[in-house]
């Protein structure tokens, strides 16, 4: 198990964090992620939306693998505000600006947790009524998930462990990390 010592990130400084999914891991799993969506939208060009910032890095390596034509957007929220336990409340930062009625819609995350940052994508691109509305996340928590949907695409499901890594951050800080890297067991999450 590889290990690393977190810097720069306030009172978190000083942890010991593992890595739990390495950079070739994340790599493959992606390219069968990229084959499956592929699979089911030939014919189509599904709108592929990410959420900023942390679904930039797996979005970009996730629409390079498909084979199908696509177009991309983005759309910001946010539930943490610089801590590691969501506030329960989320706020629309930058809506979407392509005209989604009548499309195809794949939002990519980076990972999905409780899903309360999921639903509220969802409904809200539900009211300009999409011909399809899917998700692809890199990580889901399935412990924690309380959705009244399935989650379509998921890369891989993880504990109940605070990551970061792969666009995964905390305080903004670590999403240049090529690999997941969780903190430790019973950490506050």
């Amino acid at each position: 198990m590889k290990t690393m010592i977190a810097e720069n990130v306030g009172k978190y400084s000083g942890q010991i964090l593992e890595e739990l999914i390495t950079a070739k891991q994340i790599q493959t799993r992606i390219g069968e992620l990229g084959r499956k969506i592929s699979a089911d939208y030939v014919g189509k060009t599904p709108i592929v939306i990410g959420v900023l910032n942390g679904s930039i890095i797996f979005m970009a390596d996730l629409i390079r693998q498909l084979s199908t034509a696509c177009e991309i957007d983005f759309i910001k929220i946010t539930s943490y505000y610089g801590d590691v336990k969501s506030s329960g409340t989320v706020r629309l930062l930058k809506d979407i600006s392509c005209m989604i009625t009548q499309r195809d819609v794949i939002v990519v995350e980076d990972i999905i947790d409780s899903g309360l940052t999921a639903k509220f994508i969802r409904q809200r691109l539900l009211e300009s009524e999409p011909s399809s509305v899917a998700f692809a996340t890199l990580l889901l928590k399935p412990e924690m998930i309380d959705l009244p949907f399935e989650v379509d695409y998921a890369g891989f499901e993880i504990p109940n462990r605070f990551v970061v890594g792969y666009g995964l951050d905390l305080d903004q800080k670590m999403r240049n990390l090529p690999s997941i890297w969780a903190f430790p067991e019973g950490m506050e999450v």
